[in-house]
């Protein structure tokens, strides 16, 4: 396994790291302000899943020629199952979007007053969901996003319109997961507000849940390739 860091895994990995701060800043503080300014009902759910949803679309627009745009650890696993990134690359991502979700988090605590702040955003159990049914919809969840990711924004499949259908899926993905888990679908994206929060509750289903939905993905990614398509790109990047 090649070690050496180069000009460009740094700009990528600073790239995953502030992609990553700016999807969890825009991500909870929108959760904050929505809970704080409609206490309910269907109108935050809606504000939520779009502004998680637009999030997507900004940041994996101005990241994805830098580091691919992953911004998410479930992701970033399934790239290096499917050999399209290397493992100390891999691990470097991993890494930068867990700093940069923290440093995301920590910055919506700062400029929300206490008050209003709540648990920050952080994922939990709803609806009545027990641990059983919400693990089983993070890995649905985030199988179906990494579905779209394979065949929108990898290889030859890749298109300029990636963000957009990436980001419209978070928003729809939010839509159908919100009330019961939260719609994480993203590791970093739970971590951040979990540490800064202190809020723990039921937090390995959301470290779980994506992994595995991430790595059945790529599997079936292999599959695919095995079987033959001209489309999909043969080797790592």
């Amino acid at each position: 396994m090649d070690t050496t860091l180069t000009r460009n895994d740094i700009r990528a990995v600073l790239a995953e790291l502030i992609g990553t701060l700016v999807f969890v800043l825009l991500g909870t503080s929108a959760v904050v302000a929505a809970a704080n300014a409609w206490g309910g009902g269907s109108s935050v759910a809606i504000v939520i899943a779009v502004a998680h949803g637009l999030a997507i679309i900004v940041v994996v627009g101005f990241t994805a020629k830098l580091s691919g745009g992953h911004i998410n650890p479930a992701v970033t696993v399934a790239m290096m199952f499917s050999r399209h990134i290397g493992i100390f690359r891999g691990v470097l991502y991993i890494v930068a979007q867990a700093v940069g979700a923290v440093i995301g988090s920590l910055l919506v605590k700062w400029v929300v007053p206490n008050a209003l702040e709540g648990n920050l955003g952080a994922h939990g159990l709803g609806g009545g969901a027990t641990a059983g049914e919400g693990l089983l919809l993070e890995i649905i969840l985030t199988f179906i996003l990494l579905l779209v990711i394979y065949n929108v924004a990898v290889g030859k499949r890749a298109a300029v319109s990636a963000p957009v259908a990436i980001g419209l899926t978070v928003l729809i993905l939010h839509f159908s997961g919100l009330a019961f888990t939260g719609a994480s679908m993203n590791p970093a994206r739970s971590f951040g507000p979990a540490i800064v929060g202190n809020v723990w509750a039921d937090f390995w289903i959301y470290i779980l849940g994506p992994a595995i939905g991430a790595i059945a993905m790529s599997i079936v990614w292999q599959i695919w390739k095995t079987i033959g398509d001209d489309n999909l790109e043969e080797d790592a990047a």
